[in-house]
């Protein structure tokens, strides 16, 4: 599979393009690579369906956000065309109106999406949105989430149609079935033809005369349903991974929305994360970090056991490679696992009995457990500052 291009790459715009740019750019691309001006070109096919995704995702206010800071990663996967495929209809029928007034006749461009009458309009079901908690041991292994969502679903009584009969609805006696009309008005050049929605039927081509009563006519009812979504390892908190069609159900067999993911992070007990990194703040008594020896600590995948050397000063930075967080660039691939950092620090005990006193006592009278203060604090000040 050939590896996907940037966006902006796509279209040609640069990264603070505006809208309107984008638009524009899109256009260009669209008419360049239509189908009837390359008949049976699968190249030019392909480039025709690269730019609408790029497109679906750089006019979306908040697609384009995910993108820029994510890349594709950000889209889960599934950017709207990647994830699940549209058909070249459903491009048509979802971009068609940006070719009107192009110099040519809308309905003869969206002939090319596979037959479908000019301009009718698919509707599209909403977004949702949904926070999914995570541990730091399902963000290393990546999980399998059952979610219980309240949803609109498809109908069950009317097959989604809308109608009570479960057939769908009739022709629009106003459009004739195309869900557009012609109004002629009046413009600087003179009198001049516009083609609009059909106010009969809202661009859907059909009308239902007799509604289905559970979903009076709309082809979906609001329900609870289990929705499965793959979280892959190596996500970061604020994350956003949109599940392509697992939004809501759209009205009359229309295209469902995104179930938009947001990823949040527990606090981990003993870790803190740097990126791929996790930093754990490992504090010693003062006999092991004077003699050394071996320490436990914890890693995400058990205890594990390090050897602390004699002389251990507090500040010293431990790292146990491969032990981290996985690591994924923008586009989602996985290139590297990060370490565990392991802060050394050293317990000072506050409250002493009369004994102990005693030995510590002893201690500082030793010159051998006393500072040079020469090496000793070119040491301290190397350790703070590098």
């Amino acid at each position: 599979m050939a590896e996907k291009r940037d966006y902006y790459e796509v279209l040609g715009v640069e990264k603070n393009a505006s809208a309107d740019d984008i638009k524009k750019a899109y256009r260009k691309c669209a008419i360049k690579y239509h189908p009837d001006k390359n008949p049976g070109d699968k190249e030019a096919e392909e480039k025709f369906k690269e730019a609408a995704e790029a497109y679906e995702v750089l006019s979306d206010p908040q697609k384009r956000q995910r993108y820029d800071q994510f890349g594709f990663a950000g889209m889960g996967g599934a950017s709207g065309f990647s994830g699940g495929g549209m058909s070249m209809e459903d491009i048509f029928m979802r971009f068609g109106d940006l070719f009107e007034g192009a110099g040519f006749d809308i309905n003869d461009f969206i002939q090319g999406a596979g037959g479908r009458r000019g301009g009718q309009r698919v509707r599209r079901g909403t977004d949702l949105r949904v926070r999914v908690r995570l541990t730091l041991e399902e963000v290393a292994k990546g999980v399998d989430k059952k979610l219980k969502i309240r949803k609109l679903v498809e109908c069950q009584h009317c097959n989604g149609s809308g109608s009570a009969d479960g057939k769908g609805g009739e022709q629009c006696p106003t459009c004739k079935g195309t869900g557009r009309v012609v109004r002629t008005q009046r413009g600087i050049f003179g009198m001049m033809q516009v083609q609009q929605e059909c106010p009969t039927c809202h661009g859907e081509g059909k009308v239902i005369k007799n509604k289905c009563p559970h979903c009076q006519g709309e082809g979906v009812v609001r329900d609870e349903q289990i929705v499965e979504v793959h979280i892959p390892a190596g996500v970061a908190d604020g994350m956003i991974l949109p599940m392509q069609g697992k939004g809501n159900a759209a009205p009359r067999g229309g295209v469902p929305g995104d179930l938009i993911v947001i990823i949040e992070e527990e606090e981990h007990k003993d870790f803190a994360r740097d990126g791929g990194d996790l930093i754990y703040n490992l504090l010693l008594d003062v006999p092991t970090a004077i003699l050394g020896g071996q320490v436990q600590i914890p890693t995400l995948t058990g205890d594990a056991k390090i050897t602390i050397t004699p002389g251990t000063q507090p500040g010293k930075v431990l790292r146990m490679r491969g032990k981290g967080l996985p690591m994924i660039d923008q586009y989602g691939r996985q290139y590297g696992v990060g370490d565990l950092l392991i802060n050394v620090g050293v317990y000072i005990p506050e409250h002493l009995s009369k004994e102990d006193k005693e030995l510590v006592e002893k201690l500082r009278k030793n010159n051998n457990v006393a500072p040079d203060s020469k090496t000793d604090k070119k040491s301290f000040f190397h350790t703070l500052f590098g």
